[in-house]
């Protein structure tokens, strides 16, 4: 059996390849086309014409429902460990609910492009990268509280340097792009797909767009910490007929001596 077989592990793997391919599918599509410049344009700007527009939307979908899933099965993987323990139970369910906030804010960006609805594609991304990064936070706290009896410490600190390598790409997007867009350098930068070297804010832009890669590129990384977590875990389905067939008549229902239970592995 592959390392990815074992358990649940497939789910980390398939959202951070398939992410890192939304980006890297799109930004290629975009190159070729000359739609933007080579030298790292925003992750958006690189799905905001067609045809890449619809390439970069329906992964990105995809991408949403992996997180969900993979962010599901954490939350149940950690409650199963700890049912005793209510704050890590109240912590988990606070966690699960940040980060399905995220997963929809993926869905925001995923189908307003930056070009057309500007100030709703704000919102989805910081519903993505602003809520996605305390729910880092959420779960690097949970690690801690669970050293070393449920895991090393070694997954501990790994997940607190990956949140602080978001964290600091946060603060230098958030910084440049405020000097990006003070003012200074014009007006209708946001509709702005090619940049001149030479021009005023250039600096600002790279500095900005290097940042939202090095953000993007550390949530994919921190999922990466929950391959081996998830090696250890399954999720199985119960499904409870309350009859034989599906007419509704009384003949048609069994008792309960009769009725079929039937599971089945996901």
């Amino acid at each position: 059996m592959w390392w990815f077989q074992q358990g649940l592990s497939f789910l980390p793997v398939a959202l951070v390849v398939w992410s890192a391919a939304t980006f890297v599918f799109s930004y290629i599509t975009a190159i070729v086309l000359r739609h933007v410049d080579p030298l790292v344009p925003y992750i958006s700007d690189t799905g905001t014409i067609p045809p890449e527009r619809c390439l970069f939307g329906i992964m990105l979908n995809v991408s949403s429902f992996l997180g969900m899933a993979t962010m599901y099965v954490r939350y149940k993987q950690v409650y199963a460990l700890n049912p005793d323990k209510s704050r890590i139970v109240k912590l988990n369910k606070i966690g699960l609910t940040l980060g399905l906030m995220s997963c929809f804010g993926l869905c925001i960006i995923a189908n307003f492009q930056k070009c057309i609805l500007y100030y709703i594609h704000v919102v989805g991304a910081c519903l993505t990268f602003g809520v996605g990064a305390i729910y880092m936070l959420v779960q690097t706290i949970l690690s801690y509280l669970m050293q070393p009896e449920v895991h090393s410490k070694d997954i501990f600190w790994i997940r607190l340097t990956v949140l602080l390598w978001c964290g600091s790409s946060i603060a230098s997007m958030f910084v440049s792009s405020l000097v990006l867009y003070s003012g200074l350098y014009g007006t209708d930068l946001v509709q702005k797909l090619h940049w001149d070297p030479q021009e005023k804010g250039y600096t600002a832009h790279i500095v900005s767009t290097a940042s939202e890669w090095s953000l993007a590129f550390s949530f994919l990384s921190f999922f990466l910490t929950y391959i081996r977590d998830f090696q250890k875990i399954s999720l199985r389905a119960v499904v409870s007929l309350h009859g034989q067939t599906l007419y509704n008549t009384p003949q048609s229902f069994a008792t309960d001596e009769q009725r079929l239970l039937i599971a089945g592995s996901i």
